[in-house]
């Protein structure tokens, strides 16, 4: 059989496509740590690998609840968390490294407008095909490469500082600016946010408890490990 040389090309990429996934597809590199073995006091509270998220279930690719970090990124974290024991504050995660699948679960879960189950807590009033075209979902997210992380600020028994909205709340109230939510919810979060700087992460200006390591060590490489 011949093909057409727009056919060969497509094959090609596609091909290309399929050895990228499967070069991704690995088990947990030497690069990536398990942040609660290296930043004291860290909570976990791995919202993908339950249904306590805007999905309403499990996210593909979390096999465990468990915080994955590129070293760097762990290592910085790990000063931001002692940085704050004068204040008595601990960290709390909710996301850190993400599979590649696990966006392509978001992305299915978008086109499917029956799938509303997490509507009145995460989204109430957006519409959530528009959850991508305005920035609360990316389609390649920051955090398959393994120096983002998603975090709050707790009080010794665990208790979460008031931040104005929760964690995956997809509304301009999340905005680190937005100052409709509070004095004390605006003060928590620049203080989250100093925290964060200070260490070499650098925030996102719609969720405010998003962070990037600004020297991630794999600024173009979406990995695709599962979480185990």
């Amino acid at each position: 059989m011949r093909y057409s040389q727009a056919m060969r090309k497509s094959i090609f990429a596609l091909l290309v496509a399929f050895i990228a996934r499967a070069a991704l597809a690995q088990e947990q590199p030497a690069a990536f740590v398990d942040a609660a073995t290296v930043v004291p006091g860290l909570i976990a509270d791995m919202r993908y690998a339950g249904s306590h998220n805007f999905v309403g279930q499990p996210i593909e690719g979390y096999e465990a609840p468990r915080c994955l970090l590129t070293q760097p990124a762990a290592s910085a974290l790990a000063d931001v968390a002692r940085d704050l024991e004068p204040r008595r504050l601990r960290l709390k995660v909710f996301d850190c490294y993400r599979p590649t699948r696990a966006v392509e679960n978001f992305i299915r879960w978008a086109r499917d407008r029956k799938a509303v189950a997490g509507k009145a807590e995460f989204f109430p009033d957006v519409d959530k095909r528009s959850l991508f075209r305005d920035g609360y979902i990316a389609s390649h997210s920051g955090h398959s490469r393994g120096s983002t992380v998603d975090l709050t600020l707790v009080q010794p028994d665990g208790r979460e500082l008031d931040m104005g909205t929760a964690f995956d709340f997809f509304s301009p109230k999340s905005w680190p600016a937005d100052p409709s939510v509070g004095q004390e919810a605006v003060a928590n979060r620049a203080l989250l946010a100093s925290a964060m700087r200070r260490r070499g992460f650098r925030p996102y200006e719609r969720e405010w408890w998003h962070f990037t390591l600004r020297q991630e060590p794999f600024p173009e490489t979406y990995f695709d490990f599962p979480v185990k």
